[in-house]
């Protein structure tokens, strides 16, 4: 081929790839790269998920079919250590269900869902919703609360967690749930009992009994004694992590909570929960849903009332997530 020939094939060849590069790079200019979210819930294997700030793993939310309950641990403190354990550090086997921080209830319709040994089984049907973002991040799921004996779902829950980061690595959990019955033609009773809804095993270290921590609630009362089965807004307790640092749980009770402020069932071992129907059982009836919101203030130090008192008022002022309606009849499993 002449040289000539082969400059005007060379031309001819490579004007088109000149011209595409020139039309593409102005687009490669436009495109920004967009800035990952400051917070995040991650899916893990194993039917697990974590919340993380700035990539930081700040709580961990199992929900496995084969569990008794779905719960949270860990619940990792600023200092970067676990403020919350795995059962009773003195009764591992009949503490077994003191799964950090999780949610159950003594007596629904006669049926135990608080005890490992109880026929009671939570078993999440699906995550309906996961968000991400810079002040917040949550997983939404669906649940059956199951009688396993009769293989019949007792109790319809969707449950919102959703967690905030706040200044100097404390931060805020919220949970919403939201309890229908599943049968148009019959209510759901949750029975008299100060087990339930809400319960946290604080780490051994932060309990009264071995660590040398200490309880506190909104009606200025301390450690068990003055605390036990007491209704106030909220309960905290802290206690040493490690030689140098004190942390712990503030366990919110929501204003909008049917029996706001509720009573709380707390120990010097290490443990706190709220007691829904402590003062006698309640009904949920078909078409009026039972909507119910807590918080959980992971923070450092032991905060002064005042502090509790005023993280307390903002919680206060928080709007119920929606949830929507829960629609199925009773069936089998």
């Amino acid at each position: 081929m002449p040289h000539t020939q082969r400059t005007s094939f060379a031309n001819d060849f490579a004007r088109p790839l000149i011209l595409a590069l020139f039309v593409t790079l102005p687009s490669l200019a436009q495109a920004q790269p967009k800035t990952p979210p400051r917070v995040e819930a991650v899916p893990q294997p194993y039917d697990q998920l974590e919340f993380r700030n700035d990539g930081e793993l700040q709580a961990r939310y199992h929900f496995g079919p084969t569990l008794k309950r779905p719960f949270l641990f860990p619940i990792i403190g600023p200092s970067g250590r676990p403020l919350t354990r795995m059962g009773h550090p003195h009764d591992p086997a009949g503490h077994s269900h003191h799964n950090s921080v999780w949610i159950s209830h003594h007596d629904v319709n006669g049926v135990d869902f608080w005890g490992d040994a109880g026929k009671g089984r939570i078993v999440q049907q699906k995550v309906e919703k996961l968000t991400d973002g810079d002040r917040e991040a949550s997983i939404s799921a669906l649940n059956h609360w199951i009688d396993e004996d009769h293989k019949v779902t007792l109790l319809l829950e969707r449950r919102k967690v959703t967690y905030q980061p706040l200044e100097k690595g404390e931060w805020l959990l919220l949970i919403d749930l939201q309890f229908e019955a599943p049968m148009p033609e019959g209510a759901v009773t949750l029975g008299k009992t100060p087990f339930g809804l809400v319960g946290v095993r604080m780490a051994k270290s932060i309990g009264v009994n071995d660590g040398g921590g200490t309880i506190r609630n909104s009606a200025g009362k301390v450690n068990e004694k003055e605390v036990f089965w007491k209704p106030a807004k909220w309960m905290d307790y802290s206690g040493p992590v490690t030689a140098k640092a004190v942390e712990g749980i503030t366990l919110l009770d929501h204003p909008s909570n049917p029996n706001h402020p509720t009573v709380f069932h707390v120990r010097n071992d290490g443990w706190m929960g709220t007691s829904l129907t402590f003062a006698g059982p309640r009904k949920i009836e078909p078409g009026q849903p039972l909507r119910l919101r807590y918080g959980l203030y992971v923070h450092a130090g032991q905060p002064s009332i005042d502090v509790l008192e005023g993280r307390w008022a903002d919680f206060a002022k928080t709007t119920l997530a929606d949830l929507g309606v829960v629609r199925k009849k009773r069936t089998g499993i």
